[in-house]
């Protein structure tokens, strides 16, 4: 196909990468570990972990994961938050030859049962002040090993203790939990595993980009979440795209490891996973924000030293700049801010570059595409309204329902190919198979558009769009004008039942500015909507339902 968007690359973007540079993913961590091994990975709570501390934490839970008998491919579910353990856990089990299956630790009872038992995951990693929930569903799933950290395992042996002893005992974020012991299964302490695995030599595996890395689970907002099947070239793949596209927001600091990431999206969830991994690549550093709720604690933690990269959803921005410390925050040093996760307003991007001199960069993924999709390029200085272009080696076509390819400028469903792709759906055939073109892209179930330039924007999902008086109504392009509305913190468009119009579209405001009412929000749609496209039903909410990523969930808006 004609990739008429290369042309339009920043200068030194490649126009593709290749991933068989490396044998597997496992050889990526293992070289970044050796080469970078004095140099910081990692600061959570002031505590620091070198790559060298990492790849020896890694090494030892990985032997001992490999003295439990496991079979080679083994599914291991990983239940943690922003803490050391995640990455120490991920590694462990890549280089034992093992399956990470990322977890929610939010989940309720009734979501982990699920993907515990449609990942088949033998063995869990889990931070004590989640185990209430697995204890409740443990007897219904594969588990036989469970593996228990505590919040301060890895901060440090007096500190350590401490934040340990402050969350059981003074905070009480640890529930009463009884995991039960029946049929053979085993519970055993995260530093007991460290402790044991260190007597013996983690043994080296024989692993290709074909083999599987992660089952990384779909958000499941609209029905059970799916495990992505993302092999060890889907992930190299996407490491080196996000690599080459984010170079240059970020090389006029000479030598990359000096690069501080904040990693405040968790690391369970695709969009932080891979910028992890990208900053394994590079020998830079992350900064671990566990709870990236406590605002102030977060604002705090961003004003002790510089941060060059800044990835977020549109809730986080607006959230951090609602707070009124957010003006003492020094941004001088930010060169990236990225958007992804759910689409990005206007409104919260024109305040974000107002305030902080970064304009925001909107892109767009999945889970199946192992977060990387396309891009606006970095070097932009305002915010486009699109999701820009493909990334290097990556081919996106809009489609119709047939599989055909559509003219520029036709909405139509977005389709993506490249080896960030994943191969399917985990033991789930007819579903692959619907998610696949007779020529191999995928379907993303996104609407969208091609522009001239090779640009793509998005329209809308193809299940949330409204249909009033039979006219197609995008929930995101009332969503992004009316945000930019003085007053408006954020909003969500949907449609509800209308006898005359079939649905008439409702949408729910957060304000910062008690003056705005209704009818100020509707002369201000009234200007700036065609008549179809303005909201018949506005209601005021303080908040709105979100995911734990922070993607608004439409579909609670509708049942309520």
């Amino acid at each position: 196909m004609d990739k008429i968007w290369l042309e339009h690359y920043p200068a030194g973007v490649p126009h593709d990468i290749h991933p068989e540079q490396y044998s597997s993913l496992t050889q990526l961590l293992e070289q970044s570990f050796k080469a970078n091994s004095q140099n910081p990975f990692s600061v959570c709570m002031d505590r620091w972990m070198s790559y060298g501390e990492l790849d020896t934490l890694s090494a030892s839970l990985g032997s001992w994961l490999q003295s439990q008998g496991l079979a080679p491919g083994s599914r291991i579910a990983i239940m943690l938050p922003n803490l050391p353990q995640f990455a120490v856990t991920m590694a462990a089990v890549l280089r034992a030859g093992y399956t990470c299956v990322n977890v929610n630790p939010l989940y309720t009872a009734r979501e982990l049962e699920h993907q515990l038992k449609d990942s088949g995951a033998t063995t869990i990693v889990i931070l004590e002040n989640f185990a209430h929930t697995l204890s409740e569903v443990i007897d219904h799933t594969p588990i036989k090993n469970v593996v228990l950290t505590s919040l301060g395992d890895l901060l440090g042996a007096v500190y350590g203790r401490w934040m340990t002893f402050a969350v059981r005992h003074l905070a009480k974020l640890v529930p009463a939990f009884e995991i039960s012991l029946a049929h053979e299964r085993k519970v055993t302490a995260f530093k007991t595993a460290l402790a044991e695995g260190q007597r013996r030599p983690l043994k080296a595996v024989t692993q290709s980009l074909d083999d599987i890395a992660f089952l990384q689970y779909t958000g499941g907002t609209t029905g059970l979440s799916k495990g992505a099947v993302l092999t060890h070239r889907n992930i190299v793949a996407a490491t080196l795209q996000a690599e080459a596209w984010f170079t240059p927001a970020i090389s006029d600091l000479g030598d990359l490891r000096k690069v501080n990431s904040i990693a405040a999206l968790p690391l369970y969830h695709i969009f932080a996973l891979t910028l992890c991994l990208l900053a394994i690549r590079q020998g830079s550093h992350m900064t671990l924000i566990p709870n990236p709720r406590d605002f102030g604690k977060f604002i705090d933690v961003l004003k002790k030293r510089p941060f060059h990269i800044l990835p977020g959803v549109n809730t986080l921005f607006n959230a951090l700049m609602m707070h009124p410390m957010f003006k003492t925050i020094d941004f001088s040093n930010l060169r990236l801010t990225q958007a992804g996760g759910m689409a990005a307003s206007e409104g919260t991007a024109q305040h974000w570059q107002s305030a902080t001199g970064c304009s925001m960069i909107e892109g767009w993924g999945m889970s199946e595409t192992c977060a990387i999709g396309s891009n606006n390029p970095v070097t932009q200085k305002a915010f486009s309204g699109d999701i820009g272009f493909p990334l290097p080696s990556i081919e996106m076509a809009i489609k119709d329902d047939e599989g055909l390819t559509l003219a520029q400028g036709a909405p139509g469903e977005i389709c993506i190919r490249g080896p960030n792709v994943m191969t399917g759906y985990y033991q789930q055939p007819e579903e692959t198979a619907k998610a696949f073109t007779p020529d191999g892209f995928m379907r993303t179930g996104d609407i969208g558009i091609m522009e001239p330039n090779g640009r793509f924007k998005i329209v809308d999902r193809k299940k949330d769009m409204i249909i009033v008086s039979g006219f197609n109504v995008f929930p995101n392009e009332l969503e992004n004008v009316i945000s930019t509305c003085p007053g408006v913190v954020e909003c969500a468009a949907i449609g509800i039942p209308d006898e005359m119009q079939g649905e008439a579209i409702k949408v729910f405001v957060v304000r910062n500015d008690p003056l705005l009412t209704e009818e100020t929000l509707s002369s201000f749609c009234h200007a700036n909507l065609t008549g179809y496209k303005r909201p018949k039903h506005i209601e005021f909410r303080d908040e709105l339902p979100k995911t734990n990523v922070g993607k608004i969930l439409r579909r609670e808006l509708r049942t309520k």
